[in-house]
């Protein structure tokens, strides 16, 4: 494993003989939660109230990864989405409500004001 804090740009195909992994961030939890894109592209959020996941910061067209969002113990929490969100139909998707599920957003940046989305629910 090599750990590289600072790295030059691959201007040709990058290939990878064996796995790659991106860690996994933590997103605070508050009434707007903002991703940095910069940061990292997958990420994890514990629902704890009704909250915003507004127009994520630093996005690079290209990037793509995921976000868990997962309920507490209370459950029946909801989300709303900045407007560089894009949903299939143009339609914000439904969280699922159980107390403790998980969903799954996977989303690819195609512009920095187009980010396409997709709400896997109820993945345990």
């Amino acid at each position: 494993v090599i750990g590289v804090t600072s790295a030059p740009a691959v201007n040709n195909k990058l290939y990878v003989q064996g796995s790659c992994a991106a860690s996994m961030n933590t997103l605070v939890d508050g009434a707007t939660v903002i991703p940095d894109f910069g940061t990292n592209n997958n990420f994890t959020l514990t629902l704890a109230g009704n909250r915003a996941i507004a127009n994520p910061t630093n996005p690079t067209i290209g990037q793509s990864g995921t976000i868990y969002l997962v309920q507490d113990s209370t459950g029946s929490r909801t989300l709303t989405w900045g407007n560089t969100w894009r949903f299939q139909g143009n339609t914000a998707p439904t969280l699922s409500t159980s107390a403790n599920s998980v969903d799954m957003l996977v989303y690819s940046v195609r512009t920095t004001a187009n980010i396409s989305a997709q709400l896997i629910t109820n993945i345990g």
